[in-house]
């Protein structure tokens, strides 16, 4: 076969949001396979053969046949490059260490043109694998040779460059599990979980419940030593120091052996131990003093380095760190024996995969050799054991040996600085008895403490600590959830989300609207525009004053961009054009366009409603896709869907006569006595009756109070509606509106 034209990749949409293939971010590509539209998998020889052998991992794909090896037997059976480079896209995911996901590929009506979709849980990240995906199959289909260990790891490196690391993915994971939504605020480690004013946010593993003043005291070594000592905490004995000399004259005041370490210092860096003459002292205040701005004489104490973590007022993981040591041959030098017995322990690496850190020459270790007569260069004895690290490599859980009153005192001492989450160092010669009787200590207490010894300890059970921090946050079940409604239609979304704004805004809700007229926050006008563009209807989710947020989500974004949050309490599709069509996404059929629409239906929360037009049958099938309950809406009582979905104990919003009216398969409340009121021959003029229903059926699904439904339909003024030119307060554009409709 001779070689084959590279595939185009054409375009790559960024869908941030749930979104017509699935609930979770994605990246839409449009590609082009060329010539390869005649030459699926089964036509090209060789093709599978090569993919398998370079990709065993492609067996575990199931694909459509839901087995072992499905996809490859779809490449044996014949299979176009579009659904390979979905496949290879997500095996590469898998390769660079992040989880693969969601994966789909389908033909649009130009010939050789198809739509890939796969999960951007990082959006470069899943560029770069679609594209490696592409250069890969084209060089198996032509037979070429292709570096796939370079590509894996290009791509693992921004993969741990670009995504969260472990301690704030492991809280991320747990919120999500919890349905607490999370938002990545930076290219960091800044989260937000929660929306609006019940939002939290986490930066690792310190929140905004972290004391800034807590933070700089437990820098402060000294100054964190006094605080715990005059609350009771054990803590070794010593002082600040002004120079080698002193550091000599503190150790003999309190006794050798002792620690000289940074009074500001983090990460175990400078701290040399165990040290009895007055050159080791010397010699270690001059390293201390290269790693802070100032250097601690401290008792030593003996026993084993922990690491206890609080979270909250309580200790829910505990790790026990271990000398390093290595056994000489007579042959090999200190180096060499730290290579081959210590850096080849497959737990040892850089990255998040390994739960300890690879042994490495610094001044400590080098004072450490020196005082058992070697250097780096040196060449240990046969047998001989040589202590290289004694500080580091606390990775062994131990958290169900902490004695109870250990555990007190790590809680006392967070609480006495401050911290409500906290890493406390803790040396003693058995966790399992009290520190009174081993004579331990609490070293350190460190805000922002790392977790991966605690998620993939060396030994021992990893523990739920990212639960515990998500608990911590949104504690008693809460989930950070302020009441959330999503509109989606082609005419009447609109007016819709702002009935349903001013509904929350009488019930005492400072609201966050984003329509196509623009985003308002409690009825002042931020940006007039098209606020349903994803960037800017996430940004009422981010701000601390929303206390409710109607969002409108119009087909062209959810096909374009996704939509803007993850669930909704309430969703209301209002209205179905079956000749509306989105050619730039290849969506011209009343069938696909019914496929974007019922997104607003698939993000309804469980305990959430969907709000749908009972006058529209497309709109009617999809209460079957609701997790939640569903609420119709009709102008006319006597519908047939109407009826039927009250008889199968649903309800519905409904308007008789003059009366808005919540019915069920038994009974009838009336909600709204328009006829009554003052306005009752006048409000046909200025509202649509759907609309009203619409809004109407959103409130009782929130679970507003009825006297606040008469009182929110008889004030509506549309914020942003054509009557309120800029500049033009509520008020004015109120009394302009109400002029017009009489």
């Amino acid at each position: 076969m001779n070689k084959k034209k590279p595939i185009e990749i054409l375009s790559i949409t960024s869908l941030k949001g749930p979104n017509l293939w699935t609930w979770d971010p994605v990246i839409e590509a449009l590609v082009d396979i060329g010539e390869l539209e005649d030459y699926p998998s089964d036509r090209i020889p060789g093709l599978t053969d090569r993919l398998v052998r370079l990709l065993p991992g492609l067996m575990e794909h199931r694909c459509s046949y839901e087995e072992y090896g499905g996809f490859v037997r779809r490449l044996h059976e014949g299979t176009w490059p579009g659904h390979i480079m979905e496949h290879l896209t997500l095996e590469l995911f898998g390769l660079a260490g992040m989880r693969g996901g969601f994966g789909r590929a389908r033909e649009i009506p130009i010939r050789g043109q198809y739509k890939v979709v796969v999960s951007a849980w990082q959006d470069d990240v899943a560029r770069a694998a679609l594209v490696a995906a592409r250069d890969l199959l084209m060089a198996m289909i032509n037979d070429e040779p292709y570096d796939l260990a370079a590509t894996v790891e290009r791509l693992r490196d921004m993969t741990e460059r670009l995504t969260l690391g472990p301690s704030t993915n492991c809280i991320v994971a747990a919120a999500t599990a919890r349905k607490i939504p999370s938002i990545r605020l930076n290219d960091g480690n800044l989260v937000q979980l929660g929306y609006g004013a019940k939002m939290r946010r986490i930066w690792t593993a310190e929140t905004d419940l972290t004391s800034a003043i807590a933070e700089g005291i437990s820098r402060d070594k000294d100054l964190t030593k006094q605080l715990l000592a005059s609350v009771g905490v054990p803590v070794p004995e010593g002082r600040l120091v002004d120079g080698a000399a002193d550091a000599w004259a503190a150790a003999e005041d309190i006794g050798v052996p002792v620690v000289v370490k940074p009074y500001d210092g983090n990460h175990g860096r400078g701290v040399i131990t165990n040290l009895f003459t007055r050159e080791e002292v010397e010699r270690a205040f001059v390293v201390a003093e290269k790693e802070g701005s100032g250097v601690l004489v401290e008792r030593h104490v003996s026993g084993d380095e922990h690491r206890l973590l609080v979270v909250g007022n309580r200790m829910v993981a505990a790790a026990r760190g271990e000398s390093a040591w290595v056994t000489g041959d007579g042959r090999s030098t200190v180096l060499q024996l730290i290579e081959t017995q210590l850096n080849t322990d497959p737990r040892r690496g850089s990255t998040e995969d390994h739960p300890l850190n690879p042994v490495r020459i610094d001044s400590a270790v080098q004072l450490d050799l020196e005082r058992q007569g070697l250097t780096p260069d040196g060449i240990p004895a046969e047998d001989r054991r040589v202590l290289i690290q004694r500080n580091g490599n606390v990775a062994n859980d131990c958290t169900d040996d902490v004695h109870p009153s250990v555990a007190d005192l790590c809680v006392l001492a967070a609480r006495t600085i401050g911290l409500d989450i906290a890493g406390i160092d803790l040396v003693t010669d058995d966790i399992s008895q009290p520190l009174s009787r081993t004579r331990g200590a609490i070293v350190e207490v460190n805000a922002g403490p790392g977790l991966l010894m605690h998620l993939k300890p060396a030994s021992g059970e990893p523990r739920a600590v990212g639960e515990a921090i998500a608990e911590h946050l949104f504690p008693a079940g809460s989930n950070g959830r302020i009441p959330l409604v999503g509109v989606c239609g082609v005419h009447k979304s609109g007016p819709v989300a702002q009935l349903v704004a001013h509904l929350l805004g009488v019930a005492g809700y400072k609201v966050g609207v984003a329509t196509t007229g623009g985003l308002t926050i409690d009825r002042r006008v931020l940006e007039r525009g098209d606020g349903t563009r994803h960037d800017i209807a996430s940004r009422l989710l981010r701000n601390r004053a929303v206390e409710a947020a109607v969002i409108e989500s119009p087909p062209m974004m959810i096909a374009g961009e996704g939509m803007a949050y993850d669930w909704c309490q309430v969703g209301i599709v209002t209205d179905f054009d079956p000749g509306l069509a989105l050619p730039d996404k290849y969506l011209d059929s009343p069938e696909q366009i019914w496929k974007v629409m019922r997104t607003q239906v698939d993000v309804v929360l469980e305990e959430g409603a969907a709000v749908l037009n009972a006058h529209e049958p497309m709109i009617v099938s999809m209460a079957e896709l609701c997790i939640g309950s569903v609420i119709f809406y009709a102008t006319d009582p006597s519908l047939e869907a109407v009826r039927e979905h009250c008889a199968g104990g649903g309800r519905a919003v409904v308007l008789d006569g003059q009366k808005i009216v919540l019915i069920d398969e038994t009974s009838r409340e009336v909600l709204c006595d328009l006829g009554s009121t003052l306005a009752g021959g006048q409000w046909r003029g200025s509202v649509d009756p759907s609309n009203l229903l619409a809004a109407v059926a959103a409130a009782v699904g929130l679970g507003m109070p009825r006297e606040r439904l008469m009182a929110g339909i008889l004030s509506f003024v549309p914020i942003l509606s054509p009557m309120m030119p800029p500049g033009q307060t509520p008020r004015q554009a109120a009394t302009d509106h109400r002029s017009a409709a009489a």
